[in-house]
């Protein structure tokens, strides 16, 4: 194993854990906080979500001799916005992070299960995901509206670096957002010794209460978003770049692992999409036999980031929660963009899907279940009856 690696397969894979991190951690951070965690709390699971996806990386790519690469899941942390507080709090949504996880394993193991989730129309999927990231891409224009001189620097930093480089758009827009920090904001005069407090590791184990609400408004959205809109497109990206794992396998140890890290704050963790093609691709290494050892350095870049994410939550703590959306809103664009062109391709699917967009967006709840659940019922609904009446005719 040792002869096989390189410092190209190693950098390409600790860039891609760099990206991964800073390019998403401010939604995961986000979700949490929204359905209820306290500071503490969600940087624990921040620590516990990077342990994971670290773990799986490393072990994966071991086992498999495969550039397979994990990440959080960051539509479903984009999910945990929308969703707000369940019926028994922050400990609920643990709840429904631990049955959403116990549906992805039990996917991966029992066949059928993965088959259906694979057959729900790609325009309905797309259409609700969109529905959730749509409120969440506005962030950096409210930003503005909240104060120009420290919303505009975290947008042009994101629109000039984007221009030359997609891939660290992100990245630059977060350091626009230290830099407004450090010389925008009014620091607190004990943040010296938050920062201090705060290097170590943050845990918190959180006993999971159980609701149908819950069940409903977050658990099962959160599969399907999952599934859909990661590990799916997890196992193309492999499959792209010449590699042919078996799909259940990994969809299971994936889910295994967030099992362990629910209880401590974390929503689940799956096969890496975006960050994924660093570590298989060409760039990691010409020999593809040889790639696998970006997606372990990818891993151990993941396990380093975590062991900091109680500085990382102390410090974006430090500055009006707007500027941190809008730094999260702006990685969440690109995604934004991809769901809503797909949802809207198909012509005869476009009706359901502007019902499962419309519904979703509206941020409507009822009995506590979120719109994401109430779009996907009403837009599976109208494709239903749209594609009956088809058959019909």
């Amino acid at each position: 194993m040792l002869k096989d690696f390189s410092f190209q397969a190693s950098f390409m894979g600790l860039l891609a854990a760099f990206v991964g991190f800073t390019s998403s951690f401010a939604i995961v951070l986000q979700g949490l906080t929204a359905v209820g965690a306290t500071e503490l709390q969600a940087a624990s699971g921040l620590f516990a979500l990077s342990m994971a996806m670290g773990i799986a990386g490393i072990l994966l790519s071991v086992i498999y001799r495969m550039p397979i690469s994990a990440a959080w899941s960051t539509p479903g942390a984009a999910l945990l916005v929308t969703s707000g507080v369940v019926e028994g709090g922050f400990a609920g949504a643990v709840g429904a992070f631990l049955i959403c996880n116990i549906m992805i394993v039990i996917a991966g193991l029992w066949k059928p299960l993965g088959v259906a989730v694979s057959k729900i129309p790609s325009s309905i999927a797309n259409a609700m995901l969109a529905g959730v990231l749509v409120n969440l891409c506005l962030a950096p224009v409210k930003a503005i509206a909240f104060d120009p001189a420290l919303g505009l620097p975290i947008l042009i930093a994101w629109i000039v670096v984007g221009r030359f480089n997609k891939l660290f758009a992100v990245p630059a827009a977060f350091l626009a957002f230290i830099l407004v920090l450090i010389f925008g904001v009014d620091i607190p005069e004990d943040a010296t010794s938050q920062l201090a407090a705060s290097i170590a590791i943050p845990t918190e184990f959180v006993w999971p209460e159980f609701s149908v609400s819950a069940l409903i408004g977050i658990a099962l959205p959160l599969f399907l978003v999952t599934m859909a809109s990661q590990n799916i497109p997890g196992v193309a990206v492999l499959k792209v770049n010449g590699f042919e794992p078996k799909p259940g396998p990994l969809f299971a140890w994936t889910g295994g692992l967030s099992l362990i890290s629910a209880p401590f704050g974390g929503h689940g963790i799956n096969l890496a999409a975006i960050t994924a093609a660093l570590c298989a691709g060409l760039d990691a290494n010409k020999d593809p036999a040889k790639r696998y050892w970006a997606a372990i350095m990818s891993g151990v870049g993941y396990v380093v980031f975590g062991l900091f994410a109680g500085v990382v939550t102390t410090l974006v703590g430090l500055a009006p929660s707007i500027l941190l959306h809008a730094v999260a809103g702006l990685a969440l664009i690109g995604a934004f963009s991809t769901s809503a062109m797909a949802a809207f391709k198909e012509a005869g699917d476009r009706e359901a899907a502007a019902v499962t967009f419309l519904f979703t967006a509206s941020g409507i709840s009822f009995w506590g279940i979120s719109g994401a659940f109430w779009g996907l019922i009403a837009g599976g609904l109208v494709y239903l009856f749209t594609h009956r009446e088809k058959k019909e005719v």
